[in-house]
């Protein structure tokens, strides 16, 4: 193994050497390599010098063939409908006043005939006012725009991308800094590597990887620093922007899209992110930001610029063609004055003219034509340029064996298989909620508190017929709390989703993956909190069935937790916000009560509402511990006198009562006296009409229903993180 000089800033970035067999196979010409061959060797590269007389040792490129990578974006239009808003105007004639339709739309151009390139080992910054399509462009270059709404064609040395192969060599940071708070800086990008770097490299070589990147990006003082949030110290906000984009650089891509990196950030801080840009395009690869307004000592990192008005070009070329355009324009930039500031300023002020910026337009299109630079021939192919680059040291995501003839076809879609993945999601889920042991401490404070006051409430329930309504009552409420308890779950995903959205739209793990890591995340808690809540309220309301009872009751309480998780974790796939997202839970789980059969039974629910009746989710639950504590068809629960409580005459006297009965007896042909039972736990389910299913079933249901959640939570994530524009 062996370390090379990567920056001119004395930076160590580890590369891995080849096998013996390896350097022969990629040696010669005469035996090219196939893309799959080049991607199974990623990690293990020649040792190289990264300067501008770097030697690549691959016959592929020649010593005067610099430039391996061109990136070409030739008329791109991007258009969107816009629906007008309802309005009221007066028709022409004498007719009465009109509405104009709701549905009528207009369409507005993002995007008007964008050209440029760009190439590795350079930074194109994208500059404009807000809403001058700088996101859009980046959007459409980075292949985050649906297919069929961009007109227009994006090549890389002469070949289209398609979405497998740019994810593959490509990586995209978002504005927004999205990251675990709780995870230390060292913990986040070996989390990354662990997701984007193939299982073929090991351990050791991908900490080698993460260790290289803090380096590279400056971090080394903070390594060991949580990553921090609101309430808890971590890192300042440059060093959470290095880290956002070291996260999706662990992979080393080609290509690299940025919108806006130094948003947000003090003039310090954004010179330390664009020089950690700089960095990287010089080891080779090909850097594309957007930028509000850069400081002089930005743009002196800076290779080439193009600024954008309305979704049109106004200039396109290197900093240094900036004070000639201008001048020939009839602007001269001033001496001492910031040239990006001017030409903001300036095109601006021609927006708010009458003409707009139409004669700009046209003097960068004729002055482009006139001051057109000889393109660059790199004389490789797309596979070619991918073989050059990994054989100065990138790494490419994935690795897969296999000779076919196209490239594409050889890309594995994903790093890692389904149960790497699964762990990798799974440990860093832990690590994150182990830092934060306040927030399942609430929770369990909260089981435990709702759990006393039921126990003490209901404490030793006897078998009178008030026994046994507060014993129906306890249950209905008990049950429905367990749902209740769950919706504290719906911030967690959404507090995740555009960490989940980032990392998902480069293939760096499965969808499904996360789901069921998430699944497996939530039942140890789960599983406390059923044992808790279960034990503290058991034996207290002195509930039937001994031991296999109460085992029964835990079961069918995690059951309920389960289920209830479940569904509230597909709302937070569903809806996307917080106090939306606890408004329509609360709603609904009350729907769930009110149909469970406790405040209405079965047979008395209108017909056009039964089938609520059995989508409750609190319905199985409940009858599942109803028919636990009564299904024991031994067991009494009203004898002899205690007919009459719950009734105008169970204010009578105690004698009084047993003459009644003894008239009653007389009446029905039969002895009736003060311990005969006249109602059993049979009785009473069958008054509640839970006569349809064994407590059994009741619990199989509960725990289906939430497996059933989680496969709609699976779907919603399937169809709701697509991360493109239509």
């Amino acid at each position: 193994m062996s370390r090379v000089v990567a920056t001119d800033d004395n930076m160590s970035l580890p590369f891995f050497s080849p096998e013996p067999n390896h350097l022969s196979t990629f040696s010669t010409a005469s035996s090219s390599p196939t893309f799959a061959q080049l991607l199974k060797n990623v990690g293990d590269t020649t040792t190289v010098e990264l300067n501008d007389q770097h030697h690549v040792d691959m016959n592929l490129a020649s010593p005067n063939q610099s430039v391996p990578f061109h990136l070409s974006f030739n008329d791109l239009t991007y258009s969107v409908k816009v629906r007008r808003k309802f309005t009221w105007k007066r028709a022409p004639s004498a007719d009465p006043i009109v509405g104009e339709s709701p549905l009528s739309s207009k369409t507005k151009t993002l995007l008007n005939g964008i050209s440029g390139e760009a190439r590795d080992g350079e930074i194109l910054a994208v500059l404009g006012a807000s809403g001058s399509g700088k996101s859009t462009l980046i959007d459409a270059l980075a292949n985050r725009i649906a297919k069929g709404s961009l007109k227009g064609n994006v090549t890389l040395n002469g070949e289209v991308l398609n979405s497998k192969m740019q994810k593959a060599i490509s990586a995209y940071v978002m504005q927004d800094d999205l990251l675990f708070p709780m995870l230390t800086v060292e913990e986040t990008l070996m989390f990354a590597a662990e997701f984007r770097l193939p299982r073929s490299l090991s351990k050791s070589k991908k900490s080698l990887r993460v260790q290289a990147l803090i380096d590279q990006l400056g971090l080394r003082n903070a390594a060991k620093t949580i990553i921090g949030d609101e309430g808890h110290r971590g890192i300042s906000g440059g060093e959470r922007r290095r880290v956002s984009i070291g996260i999706d650089i662990i992979h080393d891509p080609i290509l690299l899209f940025l919108d806006e990196p130094t948003s947000g950030l003090d003039s310090t801080s954004a010179l330390s992110v664009v020089k950690v840009l700089k960095r990287i395009a010089q080891s080779g690869s090909m850097v594309i930001m957007t930028l509000h307004q850069p400081s002089y000592r930005l743009l002196r990192l800076l290779d080439r610029l193009l600024f954008l008005s309305r979704g049109q070009t106004v200039f396109s070329g290197s900093p240094a063609m900036l004070p000639s355009f201008f001048a020939e324009f009839g602007h001269p930039i001033p001496e001492r004055e910031n040239r990006t500031e001017f030409a903001l300023d300036l095109i601006r002020e021609l927006e708010g003219s009458a003409g707009g910026t139409r004669s700009l337009v046209e003097f960068n299109k004729e002055f482009r034509q006139r001051k057109a630079e000889p393109r660059t021939q790199t004389g490789l192919s797309l596979k070619e340029a991918i073989s050059a680059s990994i054989s100065k040291g990138k790494l490419v995501s994935g690795a897969t064996s296999g000779s076919g003839s196209s490239p594409v076809s050889t890309i594995p879609t994903f790093a890692n298989p389904f149960w790497v993945e699964l762990l990798v999601l799974a440990k860093r889920s832990m690590t994150n909620y182990r830092r934060q042991p306040e927030l399942f401490g609430i929770r369990l404070g909260a089981v435990l508190v709702t759990g006393f006051i039921l126990a003490t409430m209901f404490w030793q329930l006897d078998n009178s017929p008030k026994g046994v309504q507060e014993r129906l009552g306890f249950f209905a409420f008990a049950m429905s709390t367990t749902f209740y308890t769950c919706a504290d779950a719906l911030p967690v995903f959404l507090q995740e989703r555009f960490i989940f959205m980032r990392e998902t739209a480069y293939n760096a793990y499965r969808r499904s993956s996360y789901v069921l890591s998430h699944s497996l995340v939530a039942l140890p808690s789960l599983i406390i909190l059923s044992l808790a809540f279960a034990a503290t309220t058991f034996w207290a309301v002195g509930l039937d069935g001994g031991l296999m009872g109460f085992l029964f009751y835990f079961l069918i309480v995690l059951a309920a937790f389960w289920a209830g998780s479940s569904f509230v974790t597909f709302l937070s796939g569903v809806v996307p916000h917080v106090m939306l997202g606890y408004t329509i839970v609360v709603a609904i789980l009350a729907y769930f009560l009110l149909f469970s059969g406790f405040f209405i039974t079965r047979d008395r629910i209108p017909a056009y509402w039964i089938w609520f009746h059995y989508i409750s989710l609190v319905k199985y639950p409940y009858e599942a511990v109803l028919i636990n504590e009564f299904g024991d068809p031994t067991k009494c629960f009203i004898r002899g006198v205690q007919i009459f409580d719950n009734t105008p005459l169970a204010a009578v006297p105690q004698g009084m009562k047993v003459k009644l009965l003894s008239t009653m007896s007389k009446s029905l042909g039969m002895r009736i006296t003060s311990s005969t039972c006249l109602t059993t736990g049979y009785d009473i389910l069958q008054q509640q009409g839970v006569t349809d299913l064994s407590k059994w079933n009741c619990l199989w249901i509960t725990v289906a229903c939430g497996f059933f959640f989680r496969i709609l939570f699976y779907f919603s994530l399937l169809l709701g993180s697509k991360n493109k524009r239509r």
